[in-house]
């Protein structure tokens, strides 16, 4: 399997042309750039939040171009400290224009089944998905990207029946 960096699928966003939808499945992620900020925030000191802008500034873009950028959390509850962290920095995603709904792990639908090995994934257009692998600790290794018609498939149902089970954020009560 080939993997590409996280600034290669990033690249997906400048070629998309309609729809990202991310699907979030972990309850806890090691990202080196938000080591410092997550530590600040545990222990309420002030956060910069300066590594956000590039994302922030790619999800204007899109959304000044009709384009939508959007994901699905499932979480266990309660919720983990970084899931937590995550909740109170949301804002500044739906700021830019990105739109995110929240799914408690407990209200999955019953005979759901993840496509994917149960790792998270990207979904450009509804035809490009680029899969997430981690290591043991939790880091992202890289996304290894797909194009079989049948895989696809899978992720667009699961994506369908996640966003309409999913809160959206300003509802999700934490």
């Amino acid at each position: 399997m080939e993997l590409i960096s996280s600034a290669e699928r990033n690249q997906l966003f400048e070629s998309y042309t309609r729809d990202a939808f991310h699907l979030e499945l972990r309850d806890d992620y090691s990202v080196p750039d938000e080591e410092s900020p997550f530590t600040s925030w545990q222990r309420g000191e002030a956060v910069d939040y300066s590594y956000m802008e590039s994302w922030t500034q790619l999800v204007r873009r899109a959304a000044q171009e009709g384009k939508t950028i959007r994901r699905v959390r499932v979480v266990t509850e309660p919720h983990s400290p970084y899931i937590r962290w995550e909740h109170a920095v949301t804002a500044l995603n739906l700021e830019a224009g990105e739109e995110i709904r929240w799914l408690p792990r407990h209200q999955l639908p019953r005979d759901l089944t993840f496509p994917c090995g149960g790792n998270d994934w990207w979904l450009f257009d509804d035809r490009t998905l680029a899969i997430g692998h981690f290591d043991s600790d939790g880091r992202v290794l890289g996304s290894e990207l797909v194009d079989d018609a049948e895989i696809i498939g899978e992720c667009l149902r699961v994506r369908d029946a996640l966003w309409e089970a999913a809160i959206p954020h300003s509802e999700y009560k934490f």
